[in-house]
């Protein structure tokens, strides 16, 4: 199994930053996809950003596309998800998953581990 740890969280204003890093141990981590997924109160999980093995192609999902990017480092075994011009909608507890298959995937229940999650709070 890949254990997966987030950090990076907090609260933060609107239009601001924050950097979520997510490090994985107990086995390879190259071979894995990896995703980013969040849950907001009163709300489904759902994908923010996935990226393959190789780190092309990516995936964002629409709310996010142009203020977020997704990247990973096979050498440091991290991926990580920089959040630009945050917004009070982005509040959420936010998850990197891992899928142990090569190609990118925005489907939930094609990622076997998961972290425990770091909370994001956006002010307005």
């Amino acid at each position: 199994q890949v254990q997966l740890v987030e950090s990076g969280g907090g609260l933060v204003q609107a239009g601001g930053s924050l950097r979520l890093s997510c490090a994985a141990s107990g086995r390879p981590f190259s071979p894995y996809a990896m995703g980013w997924f969040r849950q907001a109160p009163g709300k489904e999980r759902e994908v923010v950003a996935a990226i393959s093995r190789g780190g092309i192609p990516r995936y964002y999902v629409d709310s996010v596309k142009g203020r977020v990017t997704i990247s990973r480092d096979n050498a440091k075994n991290t991926v990580t998800l920089q959040m630009d011009s945050l917004k009070p909608e982005d509040t959420a507890v936010y998850y990197c998953a891992a899928r142990d298959v090569s190609t990118t995937s925005a489907v939930e229940n094609e990622y076997a581990f998961w972290g425990q999650g770091t909370q994001v709070t956006v002010s307005s």
